[in-house]
């Protein structure tokens, strides 16, 4: 049998993996980065933070080994260490869900009502797709889309939603998608849609569900190799 020592320096080992996500804006960062590979400008952006700290906070997820960086001339780059880690984060969301009493609460307090927002799930939507009677828009950023996105899918970033949803088609639904089933930006479009009355929905999680689920996607960017 192995010795007390070693033990409980294993599962210190074990320890640290849970503590670089025992942190709400570093699980941000991990979720942010299930979606691709991101410089540390953007992920201080898309956390609201400054580059300082997030750059403290994704040194802790490197340490722990759950994400890799490369340098491209003055900018550093992030991005998850394997898909297991994407899995990791999946699971540790859904059993928060499951299992953490308040949470309820504050995703509604976040994300709002969704009775009124028509889901689609992704079996329904890939057959959709098959038949060609369906337009399939991705809210999120740009360099998310480039990264991976669902094959067939038109980039219309959120920002600039309601100045371009005047160049989709107007007699065929259209479904949006975004980061996952804790993200606003295709609640916003759809609603967005809704209020200049075309047929929309938006689909049941995201983009990371559907690449796990080994639907068809497309990338526009490969990512650099390890440093």
């Amino acid at each position: 049998m192995g010795n007390r020592e070693a033990k409980d320096a294993l599962f210190d080992g074990f320890g640290d993996v849970a503590k670089a996500l025992g942190n709400g804006r570093r699980a941000e960062l991990v979720d942010v980065m299930v979606q691709g590979e991101r410089h540390v400008e953007e992920l201080a952006d898309e956390i609201g933070q400054s580059v300082a700290n997030t750059s403290f906070h994704l040194r802790a997820l490197a340490a722990a080994g759950l994400a890799v960086t490369r340098r491209d001339k003055n900018r550093v780059y992030y991005r998850l260490a394997s898909e297991r880690v994407a899995e990791l984060w999946t699971a540790l969301r859904d059993v928060a869900a499951a299992h953490h009493a308040e949470l309820d609460d504050l995703a509604a307090a976040y994300i709002g009502k969704r009775e009124q927002l028509d889901e689609v799930s992704r079996s329904e939507l890939t057959k959709r797709i098959a038949v060609g009677d369906v337009i399939v828009v991705d809210v999120r950023p740009a360099a998310e889309f480039a990264a991976g996105h669902i094959a067939g899918a038109r980039s219309i970033p959120a920002d600039r939603f309601a100045k371009e949803l005047r160049t989709l088609p107007a007699d065929v639904e259209i479904v949006a998608y975004c980061r996952g089933p804790y993200c606003v930006l295709a609640d916003e479009a759809v609603r967005l849609l809704r209020r200049r009355g075309r047929t929309a929905r938006r689909l049941a999680d995201g983009f990371p569900e559907w690449r796990h689920a080994r639907l068809p996607i497309e990338t526009v960017v490969v990512s650099g190799p390890t440093v």
